[in-house]
Formats: structure tokens, C-alpha cells, sequence
């Protein structure tokens, strides 16, 4: 064995940059300028963008940051950017909705605690309680309104 054995990957590595030599050379455009690496590409006026021109231009690195961020603005004016994502939660503005009623806001444990002065805390429990009476009262009347009916079967004798 006088001669080394050239390594696997040594050998797939050589065998693959010689490979893509000769596919790299035919492929190469003989017709194109080189655009010089410090130069951004030509970009159209901001007045003529729509949302279907091409924005790409106005990535490039040496594009000022104003002029990207104006793009961007005028790409993202369109209102087909503007519609919420109905499957978003968070997409939605909460803050408009109804604001909840007296009578409900009255009738929570937490706002007697925490919002009422202590007139209206007064003023809740009075009219719980008158709340409560009627409940009561109305009860008491179906009942004996349940007696008087079942006493009052035809057909029943007394004894």
C-alpha cells in the first residue's frame, strides 16, 4: 500500500465541486450587466405604487429606511390588509362593545363591593330584600292556591 487512500468525504466533496464546474459555466446569462453591489436597484416613484407593483426592490439593504418605510405604508394602505382575521381572538377592538346595564351592574356581588358608595350598597340590600319578600310571598300564594284548588276536587267528600 504505497499510495494513501483518499478519505470519503474528501473524495464526495471534490467529486461534487467538480460536477457543478461545468453546469455552473453554461448556465451563466453572457448578456447581463452587473449591478454594481453598493447601488440599490431602480426603484418606480412612490406616487405611481399600487398594491400589484413590485416591492422588492425596496428591501434592498442600501434602500434608506424613510423610502422602505413609506413603501410600505403605501402597500399596506389597501384595505385588503385592513380586514381583521375573523379566527384571530385578539384581532378584534373589545373596547366598543355595550357597556353593561344598571340593573345588571346592580345585581353583581363584585360592583356592590367595589363601585357602590356605601347609599348605594344600602339601596342594593333594600331592594334584594324587597326582592327576596316578594319571592317569598309569591311562593306562599302558589301554594295555597295548590291547597285550596286540591280541597276543592269535585267528587270528595269530607269527612
Amino acid at each position: 500500500m504505497a499510495q494513501e487512500k483518499e478519505n470519503f468525504l474528501g473524495r464526495w466533496s471534490r467529486l461534487k465541486k467538480e460536477e457543478k464546474r461545468p453546469a455552473a459555466a453554461a448556465d451563466k446569462p453572457v448578456a447581463q450587466k452587473p449591478q454594481a453591489a453598493d447601488q440599490p436597484p431602480p426603484l418606480p416613484p412612490l406616487d405611481k405604487l399600487t398594491p400589484q407593483s413590485e416591492f422588492s426592490g425596496f428591501m434592498h439593504p442600501k434602500v434608506e429606511d424613510a423610502l422602505r418605510r413609506a413603501a410600505l405604508k403605501k402597500l399596506f394602505a389597501d384595505p385588503h390588509f385592513n380586514i381583521p382575521d375573523p379566527f384571530e381572538p385578539n384581532s378584534r377592538d373589545w373596547n366598543i362593545s355595550d357597556p353593561i346595564s344598571k340593573e345588571m351592574l346592580a345585581s353583581l356581588n363584585q360592583a356592590r363591593t367595589l363601585l357602590f358608595t356605601p347609599q348605594e350598597k344600602e339601596h342594593a340590600l333594600l331592594a334584594d330584600q324587597a326582592k327576596a319578600e316578594e319571592e317569598a310571598y309569591a311562593e306562599e300564594e302558589k301554594r295555597r292556591a295548590e291547597r285550596e284548588a286540591k280541597n276543592d276536587e269535585p267528587g270528595r267528600q269530607d269527612t
